[in-house]
C-alpha cells in the first residue's frame, strides 16, 4: 500500500494530478491525500508518471510518497468503513 500526499500550486496541475491518480485506483484518504493498493505494474507506471508530472513543478510544490505495511496501520473516523466489505443481495 501507498500512501500519496502533494502540494501543489497550479491549480490546473493540481486537478489533473488527483484525476490521474483516481484513473490508477487511488482512494481520497483527505484533500491531498490518497491511498492505493493496486497491482505492482500499476504502481510502477503510476510512479513513472508522477516523475513526469514532476518536471512541471515549482519550487513551492512536493509529492511525498509512503509505503505502508497495511497490516500495522490504525484508521479513526471516516477511513475505518473504507476498507469494510460491503454486502449485496
Amino acid at each position: 500500500m501507498k500512501i500519496i500526499s502533494y502540494d501543489i500550486s497550479d491549480d490546473l496541475t493540481r486537478s489533473h494530478f488527483a484525476r490521474m491518480l483516481k484513473k490508477s485506483g487511488a482512494i481520497r484518504l483527505q484533500f491531498s491525500v490518497y491511498e492505493l493498493i493496486n497491482t505492482n505494474r500499476i504502481i510502477d507506471i503510476l510512479l513513472a508518471n508522477i516523475e513526469l508530472f514532476s518536471k512541471k513543478f515549482t519550487n513551492d510544490d512536493s509529492i511525498i510518497i509512503f509505503d505502508v505495511d497495511s497490516n500495522k496501520l490504525t484508521k479513526y473516523g471516516n477511513a475505518i468503513h473504507r476498507d469494510k466489505p460491503i454486502v449485496y443481495f
